[in-house]
Order: structure tokens, then C-alpha cells, then sequence
């Protein structure tokens, strides 16, 4: 599948799960810090698993936006997304993600929260990119 790429970004890690990663413009530079349960030390710092949920819950949010300016109902602007980011091991080998998308829409009949909800997931691009490889639960709260 080809895309029209419109915005391209690099980041750079080193180190790990207990390294540093930065986008090569500067805007991001976090220490990265691996969570006790998963062996780590749980020192200050980030890890990927957060990394991923925040940008696929702040992303979900503007698919919502698209689909509304495509004729959806209007999102609120007090709209938000959680999303909830397991990580661990699989049946099968490896380690896979779990993911839930909490989606809070105040005001819009529930409905039509879960139709812009539904729509959205067609077109978010964390969500096309998990598609067939991680189940995303879809909860309006």
C-alpha cells in the first residue's frame, strides 16, 4: 500500500529501554527508563509503551476531528482519549501489545460518540497500523 507521505519526523534511540530517544530536530528528547515489571529498574524516565499511547490517543483525537469535517458530528472541545498500552509476553513468542482506546466525547448522544468513534478507527493511523496485528478495544466513556 502506498501513501502520500505529507510529514515525515526521525527519532534517534540509543541505549535501549534505559537509553534516550530524540526526534533529529530536537523538539523531543526524553530518558527512557524500563518499568520494574518488566525487569527494569523503574528509575525517572519514559518508556515506549507510554511514548505510544500518548501519541496514539493525541492522533485519535484528530481522526475524530477529520471525520467530523467530513460531516461527522462536531467533537467537543473538551474531548478526550485515553489510551491504555500493555505490553508482555505472547502465546506465540515475542512480546505483543494491548491496547484500549477510552474515548469521552460530553455532549454527543451515544449514538453518535460511537459512530465518530467507529469512524474514526477507520481512518487513525496508529489504528491502521495496528490493524490485524493488535485487537484495539473501543470504549466510549
Amino acid at each position: 500500500m502506498s501513501v502520500q507521505v505529507l510529514y515525515r519526523t526521525a527519532a534517534r534511540a540509543t541505549g535501549g529501554r534505559d537509553g534516550r530517544a530524540a526526534t533529529l530536530d530536537g523538539s523531543l528528547d526524553v530518558t527512557l527508563s524500563t518499568p520494574k515489571e518488566l525487569g527494569g529498574g523503574g528509575g525517572a524516565g519514559n518508556n515506549p509503551e507510554q511514548l505510544f499511547a500518548a501519541g496514539y490517543a493525541a492522533c485519535f483525537i484528530g481522526a475524530m476531528k477529520f471525520v467530523a469535517s467530513q460531516g461527522g458530528p462536531k467533537v467537543p472541545a473538551d474531548a478526550a482519549v485515553t489510551a491504555n498500552v500493555g505490553i508482555g509476553p505472547r502465546a506465540a513468542g515475542g512480546f505483543g501489545l494491548d491496547i484500549e482506546l477510552e474515548v469521552s466525547l460530553p455532549g454527543l448522544d451515544r449514538a453518535d460518540a460511537e459512530a465518530l468513534v467507529e469512524k474514526a478507527h477507520q481512518v487513525c493511523p496508529y489504528s491502521n497500523a495496528t490493524r490485524g496485528n493488535v485487537d484495539v478495544r473501543l470504549t466510549v466513556v
